[in-house]
């Protein structure tokens, strides 16, 4: 039987207490007994142990130890989520606020979606995840303009194009010419194909060409050839949340062993494939998905796309233990991940980096 064929089984009165024993648990995170819900009901501790042992029965709710009082069940969690709770929104400073934080001009992709996992992490008091676009893309052209004397920004356009900025060493000496000579010489032979494709290809060419092009610009092409990495990356922040919310050996254990499974591609690509068949935000609540079972935690994820296909590109979301604050986090990453997809969007308009580059026609 399902959760949400359940329902039908919960009068209102079993509905109300069940709301105040999850509200209570999440905000305290410890058992709730008849004795503290009599203090919020006109219903004698008896009638509340009765109508609690119902909800035992139904598998919402479970008692930890014999005299305890109960807790949710994941499906307890679930049912609440889904058929009780109302999520509240972010008001119109914080909005601004995080919009503030997580600005991209003059930063590229990568370190816009790190202050973004920073800034998530930070409002949620959680661990920030971001599931990170693939990085080596089909390149259409790539730039490298002087800071000064010792930098250079190298702009790279992907075939989609996605504008990609990044700030690289120069060694003493290069001249403006020897910058133009090297994007024009990357541009030509990376043009429909990615970096990781052509850089066997270009580096044994510049070797056997190196007296023709020179020391300076020789390295300048080696230098841009090795900035793009060439897999997706799950970005984490604030891991110290995870393992500050338990304290028994074993379960700092068990979160490690969960840490070092989100991190692998395995998984991250599951996440992003679940994310994006995913309609809006999805939330795993404990042993909904294999990797949470046995460590108490929930997961909430969604989606960022980006241009005007809604293309998926990556994931955003946060981790924590099962009493998370879902009213106030589930908004907060369906906003981060709005924002993220806004703030690519413009990099794929090109709107964020104007006047940067000249893109062939």
């Amino acid at each position: 039987m399902t959760v949400s064929s359940l329902t039908h089984d919960l009068d209102q009165r079993a509905r109300t207490v069940f709301r105040q024993i999850v509200e209570t648990y999440l905000a305290k995170g410890e058992p709730v007994g008849s004795r503290t819900l009599s203090r919020n009901f006109d219903l004698s501790p008896a009638t509340l142990r009765n109508v609690m042992s119902d909800l035992e029965e139904l598998g919402f709710l479970f008692a930890p130890h014999v005299s305890a009082g109960r807790l949710p069940t994941d499906r307890g969690l679930r049912y609440f989520i889904d058929g009780i709770m109302e999520s509240g929104n972010l008001n119109p400073v914080e909005t601004a606020a995080l919009e503030a934080q997580c600005r991209i001009e003059g930063r590229s992709v990568e370190d816009m979606l790190e202050q973004a996992g920073q800034v998530l992490s930070g409002l949620s008091a959680s661990t920030a995840l971001v599931v990170a676009p693939k990085a080596d893309k089909s390149i259409r052209h790539i730039e490298f303009v002087s800071l000064d004397q010792s930098r250079a920004l190298v702009i790279i356009v992907s075939e989609d194009n996605l504008v990609e900025n990044r700030i690289m060493p120069l060694p003493a000496g290069v001249t403006p010419d020897m910058l133009k000579k090297a994007g024009n010489f990357l541009s030509e032979r990376l043009s429909g194909k990615t970096m990781a494709d052509m850089r066997h290809a270009v580096m044994q060419e510049i070797k056997t060409r190196q007296h023709e092009l020179g020391e300076l610009t020789t390295t300048i092409i080696e230098s841009g050839l090795a900035l793009q990495t060439p897999d997706g990356k799950l970005i984490v922040r604030g891991r110290s949340h995870l393992l500050g919310d338990t304290g028994a050996l074993e379960d700092i254990d068990r979160i490690r062993d969960l840490m070092q499974q989100l991190e692998s591609k395995e998984i991250i690509s599951q996440l992003l494939d679940e994310a994006g068949q995913a309609k809006g935000v999805k939330i795993y609540i404990g042993a909904e998905n294999p990797i949470f079972k046995g460590t108490g935690h929930a997961m909430i994820l969604t989606p960022y796309t980006a241009g005007t296909s809604q293309k998926l590109i990556g994931a955003v979301g946060v981790i924590g233990p099962m009493r998370l604050d879902y009213a106030r986090v589930i908004p907060s990453v369906h906003f981060m991940a709005e924002m993220i997809s806004r703030r690519i969007s413009d990099l794929y308009s090109g709107e964020a980096y104007k006047g940067s580059f000249d893109p062939a026609p």
